[in-house]
């Protein structure tokens, strides 16, 4: 990985493998995004990396990017972009008008650990097998939007690359 996790975040899921995992609550600088969601993360990279450098916030990884309304389900897509904090009790000094700072409760998900290059394809194909994985787990219902979490940098090749993509779940009341 090409920085340190924030402070109580489970280690990657393994590549291929599907799991359930637990995430504290966390702070984030956060990058909306509308339009091509293929886009999103190379749009929001420099504004979000201003705010840390400009605050002086480590960078960590993973980036996260949720997407909030997919084409089909909204009008406009849009796609959440985020650079996590190191911790939650963060406060930066400054804040431009260009990002937001969010904070995310502790949240239970179901994982896919996904090597390879960061394509919309790879992520398409993969929430797939969750939401296959979801339909023969009826014990947990869907809470939230899809996420994916980015651990490399630009520079790392493709075929060393590793993400994961996730579902936000609970517990069925049935």
């Amino acid at each position: 990985m090409s920085a340190y996790l924030p402070s109580g975040f489970p280690e990657p899921a393994e590549i291929g493998t599907i799991e359930v995992k637990q995430y504290p609550q966390y702070r984030a600088v956060t990058y909306s995004h509308a339009g091509d969601v293929r886009q999103a993360t190379g749009v929001a990279f420099n504004p979000l990396f201003q705010h840390i450098s400009n605050n002086q916030i480590a960078m960590t990884t993973p980036v996260e990017a949720r997407y909030t309304g997919i084409a089909g389900q909204m009008d406009v897509p849009e796609v959440q972009v985020s650079f996590l904090y190191p911790s939650p009790n963060i406060a930066p000094s400054s804040l431009s008008s260009a990002v937001t700072v969010t904070d995310t409760p502790p949240m239970t998900v179901v994982s896919i650990g996904v090597g390879g290059a960061y394509s919309w394809e790879s992520y398409e194909n993969n929430l797939q097998k969750l939401k296959n994985w979801l339909q023969q787990h009826p014990e947990y219902s869907i809470v939230g939007p899809p996420r994916r979490f980015f651990y490399n940098s630009p520079m790392t090749p493709e075929a060393m690359k590793i993400s994961e993509v996730q579902i936000p779940i609970a517990i069925s009341k049935n």
